[in-house]
Parts: C-alpha cells; structure tokens; sequence
C-alpha cells in the first residue's frame, strides 16, 4: 500500500497514470452518489406506503384524494398514477395516452447517467492498462540503455509501474461496475412497476 502510495509522487515514473486513474474513479463515484441518491431513495423510499394509500383511494372512487396524494409527493410512480386518474374522463385511450406520455418524461431520468458510470469503469481499466504498457517500455528501455549497475532498480521501477497502474485500475473500475449493476437492476424494477401498476390502473378505471 505505501509503495503504492508512493507512486503518486510526481518523483516517481508513472505518477500520471495514477493520478489519471484516480480523477476518473472520483468522476465515476460522483455520478454513482447522484444516481444512488436519486434512484434508491427520492424514487424508490415510500413506494409500498404510497401505492397502498393510493390504491384504497381509487377503488373507494376518492379520486380527487388519491390526486391529492399522489401530487404531493415526487416519486415518479406517483406522477404516472395521477396522470392516468386525472385523465379517467377520457376512457381507455385517454388514460393510457397520458400515461405514455409522463412514463416517457420519468423513464429516461431512472437510466440517465448510469452508463457513464460504465464509461468510467472502462476508462480506468484502460488506464491502467496503458500504465502497464508504459511501464514495461520504461523496463525493456532500462535492459537496452541502462549502465548495468542501475539496471535492477530500474527493472524494479518499471514493473512497479507496470503492477501499480495496473491495481489501481482494477481497484477503480471493480466497484463502479458493482454499483452500475445495482443501480440498472432497481432501475429496471422502478421502470417495470411503473407499466405494471399503471396498467392495472387503466383496467380498474376502463
């Protein structure tokens, strides 16, 4: 850990790979908390309460409290729900019509930017993999030109190079690929339950 530490010291060959690596694991975790943040908790905390209060209300025909509901909070469920009661006067295609059109408005926001987490992920494995190339051209380099008295500590430097690069790559991009498939698969699942519930709506109101 020290040594790879080390490796961050502009002294050292190779400290640009590292720091490289570093700015676009931060990039990648930045956009990770914002997803998190909107996607686990401001769309997905509160769906069960919600849909059950909401549910009692639209099968009691209280529809002007289940709007009410529904427009006081910011889960995009919510948002699909009241378009589809606040269009109950138009009949099946009204009701879906404006669904599809909030559903087209909310969908995007649950997937965006999750894949530039990916990017990042990818790039950081690049990065590393560049820094291991660089590493060994420092090395082969050192065996071509080196005076042979310097020659162990600079085979050393190149393969710590090579080998720092890159685990730090892979320490980067290992978690961001961990946290992309977290946030596509509760995503996938807000996005399905939106259909799905919505669907079932349209049929109770038809």
């Amino acid at each position: 850990m020290s040594k790879m530490l080390q490796s961050f010291n502009p002294e050292s060959d190779g400290w640009q790979f590292m720091w490289l690596i570093l700015v676009v694991f931060m990039i990648g975790l930045g956009f990770s908390i914002e997803r998190f943040i909107y996607i686990i908790l401001k769309s997905g905390k509160g769906r069960a309460k919600f849909l059950a209060d909401f549910g009692k209300l639209v099968s009691a025909k209280q529809y002007d409290q289940a709007l009410s509901i529904a427009n006081a909070t910011n889960l995009p469920i919510a948002k699909v729900m009241a378009s589809i009661v606040a269009a109950r006067d138009g009949g099946r295609e009204g009701m879906t019509a404006s669904s599809d059109a909030v559903f087209l408005t909310e969908a995007p926001r649950l997937t965006r930017y999750v894949g530039m987490i990916s990017v990042m992920a990818s790039v950081s494995t690049l990065l590393g993999l560049m820094g291991t190339i660089y590493g060994l051209i420092f090395t082969f380099d050192a065996v071509a030109n080196k005076p042979a008295a310097e020659r162990p500590k600079a085979l050393a430097d190149g393969i710590a190079i090579a080998m720092g690069t890159t685990l730090l790559g892979l320490l980067s991009a290992v978690p961001l690929l961990v946290i992309v498939g977290i946030l596509n698969m509760n995503s996938e699942r807000l996005i399905q339950e939106m259909e799905e519930k919505g669907l079932k709506i349209i049929n109770s109101l038809s």
